[in-house]
């Protein structure tokens, strides 16, 4: 069963279940058909959520997810320009393949790629600072700032001193070895930093006791740790990035799968931050990025500046406000 054809059969339990909710719209994060459809098929106004930087492609712009850098002259922005063929192809098929799945619930296709964004509204839940300049932006995708939430949990013991503290935190779907925890403690045992990482509850054992100079726990909390933190390496998950650059804090990302080499290099494209490439995510890699990240003044207010717009800009309530405008007007467009 493909993608699109379990998004089919999940819209047809989907939308008996919106129809008995009754809402004035429709929300679903872009990682899931199954929202647009169903609000399709029962008629009702549609919004997608964005969890990340905007994924669609432009001319000029490198291939979204791969990790490459913005251009910086003409002759780069040829480059990726060569790359457009094949992106529009990918980009067509999957149109293709949406409208397929359309089809089979009655729906009408749409010509325009990545169709399941909503062109009503989608609201794009990342710093501004990591959005690529474009030339053509859609006037109903709206930046509002990361939209965070996280459980609550106890306090944890940090290594004692004044140090600077250096948070890893490794993601809680990736490298479940503890890579990328292992290489870290390792390459910044002599370091003059204090250390706190965290498991995630994997449980891999270590090949000896964390030195010194740093603790491993199973869990923490991320909002009570970061603002603690002069650094957090971590894989470039957007919730983690943007996190700790909402507290001020320089990342220092090594990605392991999916938008992760983005957000890395929109990391480090906004000047807040380190991009560690996959292949360097070794003891020695990981101990030269964090004495960059520390060591470059830039990096720091760099991350000061998004934590200013951060503090400025109350993400939730920007966009519960568009969200509910957007609602106001279907209904009395509807009435």
């Amino acid at each position: 069963m493909t993608m699109y054809e379990a998004a089919v059969e999940a819209t047809r339990t989907t939308v008996p279940l919106i129809r008995r909710f009754d809402p004035d719209v429709v929300v679903s994060d872009i990682l899931t058909a199954v929202g647009g459809l169903s609000a399709g098929v029962d008629d009702r106004p549609f919004a997608t959520l964005i969890p990340h930087v905007l994924p669609t492609s432009e001319a000029g712009l490198p291939p979204y997810s791969i990790g490459a850098r913005l251009p910086r002259t003409r002759f780069g922005r040829r480059a990726w320009g060569a790359f457009q063929p094949a992106l529009r192809r990918g980009e067509l098929q999957g149109r293709d393949e949406l409208n397929a799945g359309r089809a089979k619930v009655g729906l009408p296709a749409l010509e325009y790629t990545h169709n399941g964004i909503s062109r009503r509204l989608a609201l794009v839940a990342t710093f501004p600072q990591l959005e690529y300049p474009r030339r053509e932006w859609h006037p109903t995708f709206k930046v509002t700032g990361p939209l965070l939430w996280e459980r609550p949990f106890h306090d944890v013991e940090l290594p004692p001193g004044d140090d600077p503290l250096i948070l890893i935190a490794p993601s809680t779907s990736q490298d479940p070895q503890g890579r990328m925890v292992r290489a870290a403690l390792e390459g910044l045992a002599d370091e003059p930093v204090r250390v706190i990482a965290t498991s995630n509850r994997h449980g891999y054992p270590l090949p000896c006791e964390p030195p010194a100079n740093a603790r491993l726990v199973d869990w923490l909390s991320y909002s009570q740790t970061m603002p603690q933190c002069a650094a957090v390496v971590c894989h470039a998950g957007h919730g983690t990035v943007a996190r700790a650059l909402s507290y001020g804090v320089p990342v220092i990302g090594a990605p392991a799968a999916g938008d992760m080499a983005e957000n890395a290099s929109r990391v480090a494209w906004a000047g807040c931050g380190v991009s560690l490439p996959r292949r360097l995510v070794t003891p020695r890699g990981i101990r030269l990025a964090v004495r960059k990240a520390l060591g470059d003044p830039s990096i720091a207010a760099g991350a000061r500046e998004i934590a200013a717009w951060s503090a400025a800009h109350d993400s939730g309530q920007t966009a519960a406000e568009v969200l509910e405008d957007f609602a106001a007007r279907a209904t009395a467009t509807a009435g």
